[in-house]
């Protein structure tokens, strides 16, 4: 399928052409709003806060799932990955490192709406601008592993898009894949979770909602 345009056993051009269109509009709906969230940030004065760094991190993460899914709509709308193994790998550490940030953003902002309902202090920049580039440097740590031997991409059933090779059942791939979901799935769930449940008995004792904006 890499490289050619014949369609895998199982799969008709139907079922490839809505796949193609369903990331199409996934995509663009994805950059577009997410743009507006990067556009608020650049241009509201109001919203450039360290506690909306952290969402602009997780808008950009987000954006950057849209654009691997604009590349992986492209090639199923053509019916075949056109640009070689290397952009497979390419393609595939760009959409994990996202991925990855976006999860990892996501905890980052709650833990920065907790910190700011229970303490009523307003998040450091300094902080706030470590956490973005801690985010990032580990998702990108993270998503570089496969491309170094632990772990390892290839295309999807499709053949139209490139990601972690989940078919790999060997100790490389299966020691990969448990401790990258500990480190980038489970802490970050928890951190979540903990941060919500938090605010949540902070609300419940003032009576009035509280983390949701900045004072």
């Amino acid at each position: 399928m890499a490289e050619s345009s014949s369609l895998p056993p199982g799969f008709g051009e139907l079922e490839v052409l809505a796949v193609g269109v369903v990331l199409l509009v996934e995509a663009l709906a994805g950059l577009s709003l997410n743009s507006l969230t990067i556009l608020s940030f650049c241009k509201n004065p109001e919203t450039r806060t360290p506690c909306h760094l952290l969402v602009l991190s997780l808008a950009l993460a987000d954006s950057g799932i849209s654009v691997n899914a604009l590349v992986a709509a492209t090639s199923s709308l053509l019916r075949r990955w056109p640009y070689g193994p290397e952009g497979c790998r390419a393609h595939g550490f760009q959409g994990f490192a996202a991925a990855l940030a976006s999860i990892c953003s996501s905890a980052a902002v709650a833990w920065g709406r907790c910190h700011h309902a229970r303490t009523r202090g307003r998040l450091a920049w300094s902080t706030a601008v470590s956490l973005v580039v801690f985010v990032w440097l580990s998702s990108a740590f993270w998503a570089a592993l496969p491309l170094l031997g632990w772990g390892h991409y290839d295309y999807e059933p499709l053949g139209t898009c490139c990601t972690l090779d989940y078919s790999r059942g060997d100790r490389n791939f299966t020691s990969f894949l448990f401790v990258m979901a500990f480190f980038n799935f489970l802490l970050p769930l928890f951190i979540t979770l903990t941060s919500y449940r938090l605010m949540g008995q902070k609300q419940g004792k003032t009576g009035h909602p509280q983390g949701h904006t900045e004072a």
